[in-house]
């Protein structure tokens, strides 16, 4: 056969048949494809719609974020013109029902087709999501969903939300509720892979077995370059902030009520000014107030982590300690095989982080939170001798870090090493290293607090004016003068 020509359409579709005949097969590739995908290769034919309908391992990762259809097209409301008018003639037509209209036209579709109860990994980044939708997806037996991802969502009412999750975390909730195990809320979205260049010349029909098989390539090889270019691993690997936007403090709440039940893409902070951390009454809060140390007496008793700190640069750890993957907190809770108790095993949900994106071929927690590298369900970490293959990380939210943190180089000083700046005063408290001078000092606005090291290699003084400046954030400057214009004497 010469190399110009192709096989027969009929080949093509017996042999692509048969390969997904293999439910291994089928499961392991079915997620990294679109929906529009998915439902185009079940309108090729009967025996292809036979398959994908009747495999749930097909619809257990479904993500709707680039779903036309699921979008909730905000211009007809901004215009202020005939759409929303129109719409509130409808006196039965609750503000919930206006937002969330295209994702219930999609899951009333989806429970048509008998495709919704198989769903367990779900993911609405990006459309417009309300918390009475996402109750629904609580408490509705049509749904089986276990993680749910609603990042960068619109018209989502938090503080309803957060009541939502509250209730039904309560004590008194039914056995085996809820079904939800964990969410991703606070970080941003996925970011979309480029879209292949389409071919100018002659290409087989979209819903052909030719094409579908060419759109697998393709996203294959997007998914392949994606994963060698791709950052850092959040928490474990990427230090510093670890959200673009700020968190509302009235989750710290939330989680301490979902504490054990459902796991979050954040954990609590475990510094010792928190009363849920491990070095709560180590240190001595009154020490650190007379120290000069900020808010320490207005730290609440829960807050969101938002910052992964490695170790203190002083001593290297932190008073609470790390939090590896695979570590028991109480490694004496274990029966005489070495397994865990649930007690123990209920004590990860909460201390570890949803690591994104969500996890393509399980829908587990353990999953969804083992970071690269690790294994996922046989926690032999608590054997291991050494720390240099452990997974670990310190969550700490700013409030805690504020007076002791580098944002340049993400370099830190815990409470034992750096009490504050006014340790050993005539205030009648004596810091643990009275004398200290403050790690970090502000002088730029824009880079916030840095240490020595990176206040000297980002700030200079001008050669000019003699004014100080920074090579960072001053634009049209250089290694020996500012912006500022030269003088010229007439």
């Amino acid at each position: 056969m010469a190399r110009d020509q192709v096989l027969p359409s009929e080949i093509q579709e017996t042999a692509l048949l048969q390969l997904l005949a293999n439910s291994l097969v089928l499961s392991q590739t079915a997620p990294y494809l679109s929906c529009y995908d998915v439902l185009n290769l079940a309108a090729t034919s009967r025996a292809f719609r036979f398959l994908i309908y009747h495999t749930p391992q097909v619809f257990r990762r479904l993500d709707l974020g680039n779903v036309k259809t699921a979008q909730f097209d905000s211009d007809a409301v901004d215009r202020g013109g005939q759409t929303w008018r129109n719409v509130q003639l409808d006196e039965t037509l609750t503000e919930d029902d206006f937002y969330s209209r295209p994702l219930r036209g999609i899951f009333s579709n989806l429970r048509r087709h008998d495709i919704l109860r198989d769903v367990q990994v779900l993911t609405l980044d990006g459309l417009s999501v309300t918390a009475e939708l996402i109750h629904d997806i609580l408490i509705d037996p049509a749904f089986s969903v276990r993680i749910l991802s609603i990042r960068n969502v619109k018209n989502l009412n938090e503080r309803k939300l957060q009541k939502t999750l509250q209730y039904a975390c309560r004590e008194s909730r039914p056995e085996g509720t809820p079904r939800l195990k964990g969410l991703y809320v606070f970080g941003s979205k996925d970011p979309v892979p480029e879209a292949a260049p389409q071919e100018s010349s002659r290409s087989p029909s979209p819903t052909s077995p030719a094409a579908v098989a060419a759109a697998w390539n393709t996203r294959s090889q997007q998914t392949l370059t994606a994963s060698l270019i791709e950052d850092p691993e959040a928490w474990y690997s990427r230090r510093g902030n670890q959200f673009p936007c700020r968190i509302n403090p009235d989750w710290a709440s939330t989680l301490v009520a979902c504490d054990g039940i459902i796991a979050f893409d954040s954990v609590l902070c475990t510094s010792p000014r928190h009363i849920n951390s491990l070095a709560w009454g180590k240190v001595k809060l009154d020490v650190l107030k007379a120290a000069g140390s900020p808010a320490s007496a207005l730290i609440p008793h829960f807050n969101v982590a938002t910052h992964s700190l490695g170790g203190c640069e002083g001593c290297g750890s932190a008073p609470e300690g790390f939090t590896v993957w695979g570590e028991d907190i109480y490694p004496e809770e274990r029966d005489t095989e070495g397994r865990r108790s649930s007690h123990t095993s209920m004590a990860d949900i909460g201390r570890f982080p949803l690591l994104p994106p969500p996890p393509m071929h399980s829908s587990t927690l353990s999953a969804a939170m083992c970071p690269t590298g690790q294994a996922v369900r046989h926690r032999l970490s608590y054997l291991r001798k050494g720390n240099e293959n452990k997974a670990r990380f310190i969550p700490r939210c700013f409030d805690c870090i504020r007076d002791r943190y580098c944002a340049g180089c993400n370099k830190w000083w815990c409470e034992t090493c750096y009490v504050g700046a006014f340790a050993g005063s005539s205030s009648g408290h004596a810091g643990l290293n009275s004398g200290d001078h403050p790690p970090v000092l502000k002088s730029c606005w824009e880079c916030g607090m840095n240490c020595k090291d990176c206040i000297e290699s980002t700030q200079r003084m001008c050669t000019r004016c003699g004014g100080g400046y920074c090579l960072i954030h001053n634009e049209g400057s250089d290694m020996i003068s500012c912006d500022c214009k030269p003088f010229f004497s007439v």
